[in-house]
């Protein structure tokens, strides 16, 4: 029966050299810090498009804009004329659930921000709405502040909204009243609106945006139609209904989707912006794994004697390995689990701005587990390798070595 080192012999060989363990620890934790941001960013993006789709909604666009809201154009008096003749359509003291909406990247930035400030002054998704907004949304709860007013010149913000405007989302909402008032100026595609109201959609891409009365966004962007009717069914009814009168009133042009179905169309379409990032990772991973080879290897042939004698000794070469291995996988997933908790504190939602909206990194249980098995792998493949080749010299020759 062979005889394997004690576990305590590889843990006492980690403290030999500061700087070699540093460099193995160190290679562990960026390989799984950019293996959990790349899973948390890829991840936080599904979920958050998959999250914004309701059951119970329908996106009517216009028709060869499915792929699209923002693309999309649709006469406002159709809005009117959807509300009035889709049958099963929800209704709520009187007021059918049709909301008319205008989607429109424009640039959101606080005016008082510093000029260092201003030059990272970004795009961000305009939402022009209607009161029958709040209702097809649920997900969007107004936090401070009331709901803009048409024609004067105001605008409520998301959380994530906030802060890429410059503005502190807890500190906007500790300053806004009841009636709208203490709320700051924004320009808003270089024009000055008052900020009246916080909401929060946490895990959606409308946390992202800016909501202003529909007829101020049309006037602001000059455009004489709507992106799209969001509608709200009644229970027992059928989204293949609106279907089918889009299809039936040609005359309108319009196309219709299942909310939670263009949601997951627009996943499908960053998939590869997913991949990309994934992607990125994987090869500076890769680069940071070929670093921690080299650094195994060296740490290895300079005990080739060391292990040599242990053969002598009567200990096995894959005692010996499995030895090495214990080593690299303790210094590895040390690496991965300071991975775990800086990812945890300085990664986990983040918000991340695109042409859909705002969505946050995604630190969960599902991502820990990758950065934990992208240690493991640092430490089973920086070992093995290195291992292999300092032991395939013959006995007499590895104890001659220096």
């Amino acid at each position: 029966m062979s005889r394997f080192l004690p576990i305590s012999y590889a843990t006492r060989n980690l403290g030999r050299s500061r700087t070699r363990l540093a460099l193995a620890v160190g290679g562990a934790l960026l390989v799984s810090l950019l293996a959990m941001g790349g899973a948390g960013f890829a991840i936080g993006m599904d979920r958050a498009l998959r999250a914004s789709g309701l059951p119970g909604n329908v996106v009517l666009l216009g028709a060869g804009s499915e792929e699209s809201v923002e693309r999309s154009e649709i006469s406002p008096a159709n809005a009117g004329v959807i509300a009035a003749s889709i049958p099963g359509i929800a209704v709520l003291d009187g007021r059918p659930l049709a909301s008319p909406e205008v989607n429109v990247a424009l640039t959101v930035a606080a005016r008082d921000l510093p000029p260092a400030a201003k030059s990272g002054e970004r795009t961000g998704l305009v939402r022009g709405v209607t009161p029958e907004a709040f209702l097809v949304h649920p997900q969007v709860r107004l936090v401070a502040g009331r709901a803009p007013e048409a024609g004067s010149g105001e605008v409520i913000l998301g959380a994530s909204a906030a802060r890429g405007a410059g503005l502190d989302p807890a500190m906007l909402a500790g300053a806004l009243h009841d009636d709208g008032t203490g709320g700051p100026e924004i320009l808003v595609d270089t024009r000055p609106f008052r900020v009246v109201g916080s909401f929060e959609a946490p895990g959606t891409v409308m946390d992202g945006e800016a909501w202003m009365p529909l007829t101020d966004v049309l006037v602001l962007t000059q455009r004489d139609t709507i992106s799209s009717v969001i509608v709200t069914l009644a229970p027992g009814t059928s989204p293949a209904d609106v279907t089918d009168f889009a299809q039936r009133r040609i005359d309108l042009e319009l196309s219709a989707i299942p909310e939670p179905a263009y949601y997951a169309s627009q996943s499908a379409f960053y998939r590869p912006v997913r991949i990309m990032v994934l992607a990125s990772a994987g090869l500076v991973a890769a680069g940071a794994l070929l670093g921690g080879l080299n650094t195994m290897y060296a740490a290895f042939a300079s005990r080739i004697r060391e292990l040599a004698m242990l053969q002598v000794l009567g200990f096995a070469r894959r005692a010996v390995v499995a030895s090495l291995l214990q080593e690299s996988v303790i210094s590895s997933l040390s690496g991965a689990l300071v991975a775990v908790a800086v990812a945890l504190f300085a990664l986990d939602g983040i918000a991340i701005r695109f042409s859909m909206g705002t969505f946050g990194i995604r630190i969960d249980e599902t991502v820990v587990a990758i950065g934990l098995a992208a240690g493991l792998v640092v430490g089973i493949a920086g070992c093995i390798m290195p291992a292999i080749r300092c032991l395939r010299l013959p006995l007499p020759a590895a104890l001659k070595s220096d």
